[in-house]
C-alpha cells in the first residue's frame, strides 16, 4: 500500500487513499486501550507512544467502521477493538462524565493538554461520543456493547459546563472554578456537535437557550458575504480553517439540514469553495497552489502547528483540507487527490496515507500524521461514496433529539419523527 500506483481510475484511487489512511487507526492505535494516538511524529513535549486523544479516537472509530464495512479488515476484529476501547473508557479518568483531551493510553489517567488544562474537554468528548454512537449503530449484532456506549453517553454531564449566564464552557475541572479569562464555546466553529449532543441528552442536557442565546450570539457566527462569487453563510472572514465546517459534519448529515440561521449543507460546500478560491487567487504568490493543490486548515507547519486559513496562509497545504471536503465538493477535490498521489506521492505518500502537511513550493514536509486529520479523510470519502457514516450517526436517537430540540429540520428528521 505504500508505493505510488499511477493510472488508477478515480473510484479505485479514492478507495486506495481511504484504505491506506484508515491504517493510521487500524495499525497504530494504542495496543492496550485501542485509543488513537494523537500523532505519529513531531510531538511537542509529550510521549507519542502513550498519549492518546479523545476526539481523534472518535474520528478513528468512524474510520474503522468504514474499514469493516468495506472488508478491509474483518468485522469481528473491529468489534473487538471497540469492546476493548469501551472497557478502557469505563475506567479512564472522567470529570462529571466528560473526558479530557489527552489520556495515557495504558493507564487511562489524564494527561494535561497544557498547563492548567487537566479536566474535562467538552468538545473532544462530543467528537468521541459521535464515534461511539456510530459504532453502536453499526454493530447491531452486539447489543451489549451498544448499551455500554449509551451508558457512557448518559454519564456525560453536559450541564456541568454551563456558566451562570447560560454560556457553555469548553474546559472544566470540578475542583476548580472556571478561569476568569476562559472563553465560552461560541460559533461558528467545530464545536457545533456539543450543542446537538448536549441538547439530545436525556440525563444532563444543555438547554436550547444556550444554543440560541450564546452559541450564535457572536460577530463571527453569521457571515453572508460573497467571496469570489460564493456566499458564505457562517463563520469568520474567508471562513477560517476548513476543519471548522468539516468536523461537525463527519457524523451529522448536513444535507438539507437547516435552522433559523443557515443551511448547513450549503455552509459546508461554500466553506470549501471559498478556501479553494483563495488558493487559486493565491494573493501571497505561493508556488504550487492551484486547482489541483488547494486546502488550508489546522496542521503541522515549519514553525510548529498553525491554524492555516486564507487569512493565515503560510504556504502550507494540508491534504485533509481538500480530501475531507469530498462529501461537499467532489469535483473540486478529485484533482487534488490525484495530484497529491500521482504527482507528489513520492514525496508525501506512505503507509498511513499522506503526511499531515507540506509546502508545495519548498522543501518542508511534515514528519507526522495526526489522528484528527487522517480520520476525516476516510469519513469524507465514504460519505461521498455511500453516506454510510451520516446514516449511522444521524439515525441515532441522541442526534435526532438534539437537532429537533434545537429547532433544526431536515428530510431525514421528518422521516424519522
Amino acid at each position: 500500500m505504500a508505493g505510488v500506483i499511477r493510472g488508477l481510475d478515480d473510484a479505485a484511487l479514492r478507495d486506495r487513499i481511504a484504505q491506506a489512511t484508515a491504517g493510521y487507526f487500524l495499525d497504530w492505535s494504542h495496543p492496550v486501550s485501542g485509543m488513537a494516538r494523537e500523532r505519529s511524529a513531531g510531538a511537542f513535549g509529550y510521549d507519542i507512544e502513550d498519549t492518546v486523544c479523545t476526539g481523534g479516537t472518535g474520528f478513528g472509530l468512524l474510520a474503522q467502521i468504514v474499514a469493516a464495512e468495506r472488508g478491509w479488515r474483518p468485522r469481528r476484529e473491529i468489534l473487538d477493538r471497540v469492546e476493548r476501547l469501551v472497557g478502557f473508557l469505563e475506567t479512564a479518568d472522567r470529570f462529571d462524565g466528560v473526558f479530557p483531551h489527552f489520556l495515557h493510553g495504558a493507564t487511562g489517567r489524564v494527561l494535561p493538554f497544557m498547563a492548567g488544562d487537566d479536566g474535562g474537554d467538552l468538545v473532544e468528548t462530543a467528537f468521541l461520543m459521535t464515534g461511539l454512537l456510530g459504532a453502536a449503530a453499526f454493530f447491531t449484532e452486539a447489543p451489549g456493547i451498544g448499551a455500554r456506549i449509551e451508558a457512557l453517553f448518559d454519564a456525560v454531564n453536559w450541564a456541568a459546563h454551563l456558566r451562570e449566564d447560560g454560556a457553555v464552557m469548553w474546559h472544566r475541572h470540578p475542583d476548580r472554578p472556571f478561569a476568569p479569562n476562559a472563553l465560552p464555546i461560541r460559533g461558528w466553529n467545530e464545536a457545533m456537535p456539543v450543542f446537538v449532543l448536549g441538547a439530545g441528552s436525556d440525563t444532563h442536557p444543555i438547554p436550547p437557550e444556550s444554543y440560541h442565546q450564546s452559541w450564535v450570539r457572536t460577530p463571527t457566527f453569521l457571515n453572508g458575504r460573497s467571496y469570489d462569487g460564493t456566499v458564505l453563510p457562517l463563520g469568520p472572514d474567508w471562513g477560517g480553517p476548513l476543519f471548522l465546517s468539516q468536523y461537525p459534519f463527519l457524523g451529522i448529515d448536513p444535507r438539507g439540514l437547516t435552522d433559523a440561521y443557515a443551511d448547513y449543507g450549503a455552509q459546508a460546500r461554500a466553506h470549501a469553495l471559498v478556501n479553494r478560491a483563495h488558493c487559486l487567487a493565491n494573493p501571497r504568490g505561493h508556488t504550487g497552489y492551484g486547482a489541483a493543490c488547494w486546502g488550508l486548515t489546522a496542521s503541522d507547519d515549519p514553525k510548529g502547528y498553525a491554524a492555516h486559513s486564507p487569512t493565515h496562509d503560510t504556504g502550507v497545504i494540508t491534504p485533509t483540507a481538500a480530501l475531507s471536503s469530498f462529501a461537499y465538493a467532489p469535483a473540486e477535490a478529485m484533482p487534488v487527490l490525484r495530484h497529491l498521489h500521482d504527482d507528489l506521492g513520492e514525496r508525501i505518500w506512505g503507509e498511513a496515507g499522506f503526511v499531515d502537511a507540506f509546502c508545495p513550493g519548498g522543501e518542508w514536509v511534515a514528519e507526522s500524521r495526526l489522528a484528527i486529520d487522517q480520520g476525516p479523510i476516510v469519513v469524507g470519502l465514504e460519505n461521498h461514496r455511500s453516506g454510510l457514516i451520516w446514516r449511522l450517526v444521524s439515525g441515532r436517537p441522541e442526534i435526532r433529539r438534539g437537532l429537533l430540540r434545537l429547532g433544526f429540520s431536515a428530510p431525514y428528521l421528518a422521516a424519522s419523527a
